[in-house]
């Protein structure tokens, strides 16, 4: 495989420009889902679509990037790696795209979109009301969401006081499986389904409502050991293994609304996550990062936004190649039809 290097891209702007690029150079079609949102020079904002294959297919392999913005920046590169070397397809089988779900936490370097909605929490199924937080959340509330611009506040030791009082499991489960009762809050839902979700799902069932099999998957960073990339199947928990990578159930997850948005296809979804650094870590970056967006000047300059990007794509050589060489690998053995069978509900890597 080419240098990692080649597919990060530095921002949203050019990781767009880039996978245009390598989606007309691979001859496929383009589609651009525009956003009213704007990034930091005021730039405009889009899901971007690279559809290979069959324009009525029968089965289709849909590959999300970017659904929690800063994140994206894994998903992208794979997703030009992959066009670098697109997959053979069956005749029936279509391979579609999508470059960067929250394309305005990419732009400025945040996990949520513009109105700090988590949309990974977001996509709820239908009479499912957006309200309700667990109770160790509001708890937890002030300590995970401070009122005032990033400084020293002793976040290591209150939260193993957190773990200590409560247990890592169910910190985790809390604090992570989504909450719709505060706005300026980490892993915030909503109150209703967000633009960038609503464009995605009316797209999704106007241009495959007729698909009969589809396989979904959605790249993450963040959880589980270092470059590996773990995979969890539809409606199971997400995370890997024991300790600090023990699972947690997520509500409103965009995995588990690909089945609903597509009620006549029989799906299979996935998510694909690479792990980094310690859930601590990474809770801290993000904590900081909501800080300085909501207490701060919000700007891109600020020592949080570059934490929060590193903490969710290291600049470690070793692990972009890794995302690399996982990430393309089963998107190859999704497009031969085998993920169900090699890797089966265990959620096991990939």
């Amino acid at each position: 495989m080419d240098a990692p290097e080649r597919y990060f891209a530095s921002g949203y702007v050019a990781a767009r420009e880039a996978f245009c690029a390598a989606g007309e150079a691979a001859g496929a079609r383009l589609e651009r889902l525009p956003l009213e949102a704007r990034g930091p020079q005021g730039e405009a904002l889009s899901i971007d679509v690279a559809w290979l294959g069959p324009l009525r297919p029968a089965r289709a392999l849909v590959h999300s990037s970017g659904v929690h913005g800063v994140e994206g920046f894994a998903g992208s590169a794979v997703q030009r790696a992959v066009l670098a070397s697109p997959p053979a397809l069956a005749a029936d089988q279509a391979l579609v795209l999508v470059h960067v779900l929250n394309p305005y936490g990419m732009a400025w370097l945040r996990r949520t979109n513009e109105h700090n909605v988590d949309l990974n929490r977001n996509c709820l199924p239908d009479g499912e009301a957006w309200e309700g937080a667990p109770a160790a959340y509001r708890a937890l509330q002030d300590f995970l969401n401070p009122a005032s611009a990033p400084r020293r506040d002793g976040f290591y030791p209150r939260a193993l006081a957190a773990v200590l009082r409560y247990g890592f499991a169910a910190v985790r489960q809390a604090v992570a499986g989504g909450q719709y009762e505060f706005p300026r809050g980490l892993f915030f839902g909503g109150t209703e389904l967000e633009p960038g979700p609503r464009l995605y799902r009316d797209w999704l069932q106007g241009h495959l409502g007729e698909v009969e099999e589809a396989i979904g998957i959605d790249v993450h960073t963040g959880l589980g050991p270092w470059a590996h990339g773990s995979l969890f199947e539809e409606g199971g928990p997400q995370g890997a293994g024991g300790g600090e990578s023990a699972g947690y159930n997520v509500r409103g997850g965009l995995v588990t609304a690909l089945g609903a948005w597509l009620p006549g296809a029989r799906v299979s979804a996935f998510t694909q996550e690479f792990g980094t650094y310690s859930a601590t870590r990474v809770l801290h970056a993000l904590r900081e990062e909501n800080r300085w967006h909501f207490y701060g000047r919000g700007n891109l300059e600020h020592a949080s936004k570059a934490r929060l990007r590193a903490a969710l794509c290291p600049v470690s050589p070793r692990w972009r190649r890794r995302v690399l060489e996982q990430g393309t690998a089963l998107v190859a053995q999704a497009c031969r039809w085998r993920v169900r069978r090699d890797v089966g509900v265990s959620g096991a890597a990939a």
